[in-house]
């Protein structure tokens, strides 16, 4: 197993603070906009980003925090039930723009499961959705709206985000699995339409 630092903590402070920039560019007015992390690492996230709309802008953007784990496609094959925990919005969804934040985005079904559950919670006006990585793999025809890295990636590799409030530590690593014969060699690039997102020379 080989593991490799591909993000420390300057690089993603920084890939936030752009992320940042590039909500506040695509949402003309932001004072209906709620972020919204879904947990666990994209809880932080949303809060990390909104600090830096507030730094830029001076408005305070809510936060709120959204557990999806009943409305995954795979709950019944799990062997054991999913941890439910705590969905804090500060607002109604109704009416509003909603940006979903995750640390990673893979086959898409976490990202599906979440929109089902804040549908259930009302009827935004506009739902959009950042990640800090994008690895690829899609299995759901979900695109992000604004990328911090795009990692093209086997899937026998394994895409591990750290951060201070949950870890104790800012990183991002590639995990190297023994791959199935199937799988090797099989890494998928994001689509170059959807590369802007991407940290040249990372």
């Amino acid at each position: 197993m080989a593991r490799k630092i591909i993000m420390n903590g300057e690089d993603i402070r920084r890939t936030l603070a752009r992320i940042a920039h590039e909500i506040i560019e695509q949402n003309r007015s932001i004072d209906h906009l709620i972020l919204v992390g879904m947990r666990t690492r994209g809880v932080p996230l949303a809060r990390r980003l909104a600090a830096n709309i507030q730094k830029f802008e001076n408005i305070t953007v809510p936060v709120g925090a959204l557990d999806f784990s009943l409305y995954r496609d795979d709950i019944s094959h799990l062997d054991k039930q999913p941890v439910v925990q705590h969905t804090d919005i500060p607002a109604s969804v109704d009416g509003k723009s909603i940006l979903l934040v995750d640390d990673v985005l893979y086959t898409g079904r976490s990202t599906r499961a979440a929109m089902d559950a804040l549908i259930d919670l009302g009827r935004p006006r506009q739902i959009q959705l950042a990640v800090l990585i994008d690895r690829g793999h899609r299995e759901m025809p979900i695109r992000p709206d604004y990328i911090g890295k795009n990692i093209p990636s086997a899937r026998h590799e394994e895409i591990q985000v750290h951060l201070v409030e949950t870890d104790g530590v800012d990183e991002v690593a590639i995990i190297s699995h023994e791959p199935n014969t199937s799988d090797r060699d099989q890494r998928h690039p994001v689509p170059a339409g959807k590369r802007r997102g991407h940290d040249v020379g990372k």
